[in-house]
């Protein structure tokens, strides 16, 4: 598929890079782009080269501001005219609804908001720059906020998630309070972004894949699980996951690195 949405590259270092590019529309996400995640997601998928992503937006205003309300009149962003044959835009817009267990790394920059979070719903790693804004404004329109902040549950504390829904446009949370409620771990100058989202893509995606993916799809997966059964069916994951892993390890090379350690 030829993108018109997306950019799409693979570096020599295994790391895939997507930058959503409708810089014109805020990076507003259309049903266009629903069917180009869709295909840049299987790609990634079963490209055994890709160790790591990053998800990134082109350079403006805003990283995304959610569906594109614009198209709305002559397009369903829900894929079908047919109450009941619509599918929520999550699932072809995030890495875990199209079963990709390769980390994926987001960097956050301007507006982020509404429909954006489906794709932080189900990133692993989220770092912004000192400029972004986070908030939900459905209810400010007189809609139900539901799908994302449900979604959003998972990874936040919930009085968070609740502020940020039925505040809607009345309050943005800032890059010092996302960092302080867990949305992001690390907030950089913008024109820092980009190089350390690839930064930390490239230092996991140097690990063996099989122990890297293996511990993605574990930890995702127990969300839906209770306590007991999560750990036993991560023990599954480490015994079926561990020898391949491994057998992809070079001891020789790994002892003779320089260690070096970053401190948070």
């Amino acid at each position: 598929m030829a993108y018109e949405t997306l950019i799409y590259e693979v570096t020599p270092d295994h790391v895939a890079t997507i930058t959503i590019n409708r810089p014109q529309a805020l990076n507003a996400f259309t049903l266009q782009m629903r069917h180009e995640f869709e295909d840049a997601w299987k790609r990634i998928r079963e490209d055994d080269q890709v160790h790591a992503v990053v998800l990134r937006a082109a350079e403006g205003r805003a990283f995304s501001t959610g569906a594109d309300v614009k198209t709305a009149a002559i397009e369903n962003v829900l894929g079908s005219d047919n109450l009941w044959n619509g599918t929520d835009p999550g699932d072809s817009l995030g890495p875990r609804s199209n079963k990709v267990w390769k980390p994926v790394i987001t960097a956050v920059h301007g507006l982020c908001c509404a429909g954006a979070f489906y794709w932080l719903n189900e990133s692993d790693i989220i770092i912004c720059s000192d400029d972004a804004q986070f908030f939900d404004p459905h209810v400010s329109y007189g809609m139900v906020c539901a799908v994302e902040p449900i979604g959003m549950s998972y990874r936040l504390p919930l009085q968070e998630v609740l502020r940020i829904a039925l505040l809607g446009n009345d309050e943005r949370i800032s890059p010092a309070t996302a960092l302080r409620i867990g949305l992001v771990s690390e907030v950089l100058p913008l024109d820092k972004l980009w190089n350390r989202a690839h930064e930390l893509a490239a230092k996991i995606a140097n690990k063996p894949p099989a122990a890297v993916q293996g511990t993605v799809r574990a930890i995702w997966e127990s969300l839906d699980l209770p306590r007991k059964e999560a750990i036993n069916h991560g023990l599954r994951y480490c015994l079926l996951g561990n020898p391949i892993a491994q057998a992809e390890l070079d001891i020789d090379a790994l002892r003779k690195q320089t260690k070096t350690f970053d401190v948070r």
